[in-house]
């Protein structure tokens, strides 16, 4: 089994479903008693979302750049970002580690293709919403074409972001304000809509719209359990 380098508490709430997951999944395909081989660094939260809205993205990158450079250095063999946004800076904190990072972008775009959808709905902060990012990699390696919310939804979502899930309140009221957005998505032509927060599957669920939800913490943290199940490096 190979060694996962998870980077998290980004929030720490969206984080437990990674280790969870990623239990899960081993336990499933090995036997009753296994588990993970998992490392974890979970980062203060606070001083991250302040660069974020600071626009301070470099700084942000180099303090999880140094998270991964730690994992690297305890043996971890791939790293997991538990988070869309901080994907922004992914390329400047793998060049830290120097090992493979697992884009949460990938399974996703993976798990909407094979569901025959060409047109998904991208939900997130608005940093992931609005920037491109995590669009260009949608469109650009899984051929999708990428819808979001209009200006004032936009900023609904990213205020129930930071203000209610980062700090583990669910609200009915939110949840509703998510399937609304997420209907009129559908209504424009999207084929399954992109939980791109980890933290929106705290609230909504694939009862909460009306075409298929694609869950990026889930999707994510299988494909952290198929890494784990590769041979390692030393064949074992």
């Amino acid at each position: 089994m190979r060694l996962i380098g998870l980077i998290g508490g980004m929030s720490w709430e969206s984080t437990v479903p990674y280790y969870r997951i990623i239990n899960e999944t081993v336990r499933e395909r090995l036997g009753p008693l296994r588990s993970a081989e998992i490392l974890l660094y979970s980062v203060d939260f606070g001083p991250i979302e302040r660069l974020q809205h600071e626009g301070r993205w470099d700084e942000a990158g180099s303090t999880l750049g140094a998270a991964a450079r730690r994992l690297a250095s305890a043996g971890a063999e791939c790293l997991v970002l538990c988070t869309n946004t901080m994907h922004k800076v992914a390329p400047q904190i793998a060049a830290h580690a120097e090992i493979p990072l697992l884009h949460i972008a990938d399974p996703t775009g993976a798990a909407a293709t094979s569901r025959g959808a060409r047109t998904v709905g991208l939900l997130g902060t608005r940093f992931t919403m609005e920037e491109d990012f995590y669009r260009r990699r949608l469109e650009q390696r899984h051929g999708l074409e990428v819808l979001v919310p209009e200006s004032g939804e936009r900023d609904e979502i990213h205020r129930i972001i930071y203000e209610e899930l980062c700090a583990g309140r669910l609200d009915e009221r939110s949840r509703n304000v998510f399937r609304a957005v997420m209907t009129r998505l559908a209504q424009r032509g999207a084929q399954a809509i992109i939980l791109g927060c980890t933290e929106i599957t705290l609230l909504v669920g694939d009862g909460d719209s009306p075409v298929p939800i694609l869950d990026t913490t889930r999707l994510h943290a299988l494909a952290a359990a198929d890494f784990a199940l590769q041979p390692d490096s030393r064949g074992a």
